[in-house]
């Protein structure tokens, strides 16, 4: 159950990447990954972040963490600015924010057993004794479907989805109020995907999580999230209703990448709309609307003006000079 009050709110969020060039090794460019991203998200719902690889949502989860220093920005959690809290006061937010990596493999130290993985966070925050924190890991370890005996075991013996069900419960351990899942499933068989979505969904509703779930696939995207926001080349061009995305999607962006997603019938047949060219470079993006180089809807003031992030219609926010032509 969500309220009017965001858990999370991001405001115009710049994140640069400085290029360093010459002797002296000055800044001689900068890869604009995150370009002035807003959006918020509600208690106990799921926002979906999406794009092809390379679009900065990542980096955008990274930096709310700020496992990443913002270029400049806003983001509230609870009411704080997490910009500008000391460290020690950062140390103390990340018990309420805490992440799930991509790769289960490299996220996991290989040195110490998955018990003390997760317990890690319990001693760093100073929570509990000893015995209190073994018995705190046993009990995530089932929540996430895995027997209390695992503890005493190393990363290397588990397949992907129980490693990724360890990071989870890394998570977990220290009731967080804010999850960012950085596309937790992608590195997964498909059987297994289903298996990880849904737990996160049986965590979510047991719990009262809220989660940013980053991810490229749409279809995965579409089952779990409440809202879904689409990234293009560091900016955020499409924001609405998961529903209300997928049945009238308000950016040519967005339309292509829903075309993508195949149908589960093999008498259907789909429009499929292939997009022209490579994404541009976001060392230099263009001008205008960066996505008119490979829009097929261009026009003139597109190349010169850049589109305002609005809302185009009650709760769907749109970066289009020509939203509502696109259906």
């Amino acid at each position: 159950m969500t309220t009017n009050t965001p858990l999370l709110q991001v405001n115009n969020l710049v994140k640069y990447f400085p290029i360093k060039g010459g002797v002296l090794r000055r800044t001689v460019a900068q890869v604009k990954a995150v370009d002035g991203v807003s959006f918020d998200v509600q208690r106990g719902e799921t926002l979906g972040l999406v794009g092809e690889s390379g679009c900065g949502k990542t980096t955008t989860g990274r930096t709310i963490l700020r496992l990443e220093q913002a270029t400049s920005g806003e983001v509230l959690f609870d009411g704080r600015d997490v910009m500008r809290v000391s460290g020690r006061q950062m140390k103390a937010l990340r018990r309420d924010m805490q992440i799930v990596f991509q790769d289960p493999y490299a996220s996991l130290d290989p040195r110490i057993t998955v018990g003390e993985s997760i317990a890690e966070g319990l001693e760093i925050h100073g929570i509990g004794n000893a015995k209190e924190r073994a018995d705190r890991v046993r009990e995530v370890l089932g929540k996430v479907g895995m027997h209390p005996s695992n503890m005493s075991r190393f990363p290397h013996e588990f397949s992907g989805g129980q490693r990724q069900r360890i990071g989870i419960a890394r998570a977990l351990v220290l009731n967080p109020k804010l999850i960012v899942c950085d596309e937790p499933v992608s590195a997964l068989d498909v059987s297994i995907q289903s298996q990880v979505l849904n737990l996160l969904r049986q965590l979510q509703q047991e719990f009262g999580l809220t989660y940013l779930f980053i991810a490229h696939n749409l279809s995965v995207v579409e089952h779990i999230s409440n809202r879904v926001g689409v990234m293009y080349l560091g900016k955020v061009v499409e924001l609405a209703e998961r529903m209300e995305l997928f049945r009238q999607p308000r950016h040519p962006y967005t339309r292509a990448l829903i075309s993508a997603i195949p149908i589960p019938n093999p008498e259907k047949r789909k429009e499929r709309i292939l997009l022209q060219g490579d994404v541009p470079s976001p060392i230099n993006p263009p001008k205008g609307c960066r996505f008119h180089p490979r829009c097929w809807m261009a026009r003139e003031i597109c190349r010169e003006v850049e589109p305002v992030f609005e809302e185009k219609a009650p709760g769907h926010w749109s970066a289009c000079h020509f939203a509502n032509e696109v259906s």
